[in-house]
């Protein structure tokens, strides 16, 4: 029996399984399907997807030498997005709602793009930390809140995705446990409400994972 609420989002006491964390490698199931000798519709959207998805970060990117990065965070944004919409389905755990998912995610990519930034280009680097017209009286100043704003960027990625996640998990049980105490006419209210929040957690899946993968992505720009 969990104690409180929040456990449902402690991998630990989530129905006593230590197979909570397994949901995050379903996806691999899907790979032996894309080499099929004919495709599928599944594949065909699923290289729409891409596709779409590749010019896109293209643009951000803007560096022409760098074309396959692309493919890397396609597979970012995938990845986040499938464990999103995992988590809408009943007795399965949401990874993404964990700080050590999250911030496993963010922070190896956020430190990758600081060391090549630093020890490629660092006049560049340098010249971030003082935009452009600062009074020189401000200098000091800028330099101190544009490094802290720059180390705290991991943490910002992990913590926005994962507490979007939690927020409207917790709505939903929230008003679910009070189904059973309410009168059929307030029942169906609660249902309509459900379905609507399920929609809207639906979209927040799709939407959490395209911000975290664009922040990514023009961080990564930053440093070029």
């Amino acid at each position: 029996m969990m104690m409180n609420l929040f456990s449902s989002f402690d991998p630990s006491t989530n129905f006593n399984s230590s197979m909570n964390w397994s949901s995050t490698f379903i996806g691999l199931l899907f790979i032996p399907t894309l080499f099929w000798k004919i495709p599928s519709r599944t594949i065909m959207l699923w290289n729409k997807i891409n596709i779409t998805l590749h010019k896109e970060f293209k643009i951000l990117i803007s560096n022409s030498t760098s074309q396959g990065n692309t493919l890397m965070l396609i597979g970012l944004l995938l990845l986040i997005l499938f464990n999103n919409f995992l988590g809408l389905f009943p007795y399965i755990f949401t990874s993404t709602s964990h700080m050590v998912l999250t911030l496993t995610l963010a922070l190896p990519f956020w430190l990758s793009f600081m060391i090549f930034g630093w020890i490629n280009n660092t006049t560049h680097m340098l010249a971030h930390l003082v935009p452009t017209g600062t009074p020189n009286l401000l200098m000091p100043f800028m330099v101190c809140i544009e490094t802290i704003s720059n180390i705290i960027r991991p943490g910002t990625l992990a913590i926005r995705l994962s507490a979007n996640m939690i927020a409207g998990h917790l709505l939903l049980t929230l008003l679910g446990n009070t189904g059973s105490s309410l009168s059929m006419a307030m029942l169906s209210l609660l249902i309509i409400a459900q379905i609507l929040l399920l929609v809207l957690e639906s979209a927040v899946a799709i939407i959490q994972s395209y911000v975290f993968t664009v922040l990514t992505t023009l961080y990564s720009s930053e440093v070029n």
